[in-house]
């Protein structure tokens, strides 16, 4: 493995009074469903009975794709940097979100083709001006990949080292459902037709299309590669955004930190993540179901329980940022609460 990162599971010794303490909460037992879920999940990963949200920041990280000179896209490529400049001054889904719940956003270029070295509010992090072209081999190399995870984790521990102890990722590359989509098919071992939907936009002919390149993509790389480990298939597809995503991702859980999973491609990032280190899940939340056909498949993949379906599909993080209020109603519902016995009430179960 080229990835290398000391993750450990949450210590579950806290459990039990983690779970007595929501069950006496002034309440029928269980009658707060998901919420409860959260609550435990973050005494956890706290190791506290009384689990606190600080600092919440957003990275949202930029790349282009080289298989989007393929036609596999709606969107053109000059999207990406266009939208990239949008969000410096304050116009994008995200910006309106962090600025709603206080998350500090972190605008980083990690392989958008355009010169963005002229705008401060993006921090240049290129890796290379996008990725290659998958369907005629890797997307990137190997010092690329490790570069790339690497810039990642950085990315993360500045973060926690500011205070932070609760991280949302989000993305913005062209194309990129198409790496997502064979990540799901390659590593969750569904075929591939049933892991390709319409990304930004294609119509039916535009689907059948990208159906049609990206399993010539998957036939060439198997046949390179024919037992792929987890890690060539993330460096033979994946953007530099995505694997710095993952990077985050890795980094977050060994600084105990909890991660805000968003749509598709975040999804697709916190799949490999776990395919590399199985662990980081447990500091995981998946916050949205979007409307791409494959996503509910691959949060099957994961046994993971999305918390929001407001069929969104702009990426960016947008879908983590909207759940972000569910999480902090957890945090008070645990910590604000009366208890059956200190309100004087019957405790009926």
């Amino acid at each position: 493995m080229l990835a290398e990162f000391n993750i450990q599971r949450p210590d579950d010794s806290l459990r039990q009074k983690a779970i007595d303490k929501i069950d006496n909460l002034n309440k029928p037992k269980g009658s707060l469903g998901r919420l409860e879920d959260i609550a435990l999940q973050l005494c956890l990963i706290q190791q506290t009975l009384s689990p606190k949200l600080k600092h919440p920041c957003h990275l949202l990280l930029g790349g282009d794709h080289g298989i989007e000179k393929e036609g596999v896209s709606q969107s053109p490529r000059e999207v990406t940097w266009q939208q990239m400049i949008n969000f410096t001054k304050g116009g994008g889904g995200v910006n309106m979100f962090c600025r709603q719940h206080n998350f500090k956003l972190e605008l980083v270029d990690m392989g958008v083709d355009h010169d963005m070295s002229s705008y401060s509010a993006i921090k240049d992090c290129k890796i290379g001006w996008g990725t290659e072209n998958f369907l005629y081999g890797p997307a990137m190399t190997e010092v690329q990949y490790l570069e790339a995870l690497e810039t990642g984790a950085s990315l993360a521990e500045e973060c926690i080292d500011e205070g932070c102890n609760i991280l949302s990722i989000g993305e913005m590359g062209i194309a990129n459902t198409s790496p997502s989509s064979i990540w799901l098919s390659l590593m969750g071992e569904i075929p591939l037709d049933d892991c390709i939907g319409a990304g930004s936009g294609l119509n039916t002919k535009g689907i059948e299309h990208k159906k049609q390149v990206l399993a010539q993509a998957v036939d060439k790389f198997l046949a390179d590669y024919p037992d792929p480990s987890d890690e060539e298939i993330i460096m033979y597809f994946g953007g530099f955004e995505m694997v710095a995503a993952i990077g985050a991702m890795l980094k977050a859980a060994e600084l105990k930190t909890t991660v805000l999973v968003d749509g598709f491609i975040m999804t697709a990032c916190a799949l490999a993540a776990t395919r590399l280190y199985p662990e980081c899940q447990d500091y995981m939340i998946f916050c949205h179901i979007g409307d791409e056909s494959a996503h509910r498949k691959m949060l099957e993949v994961m046994d993971a329980k999305p918390l929001l379906s407001l069929g969104l599909r702009l990426g960016e993080g947008t879908g983590a940022l909207c759940a972000y209020p569910i999480i902090e109603s957890a945090v008070r519902m645990i910590n604000e609460m009366n208890n059956f016995q200190n309100a004087k009430i019957t405790k009926y179960f």
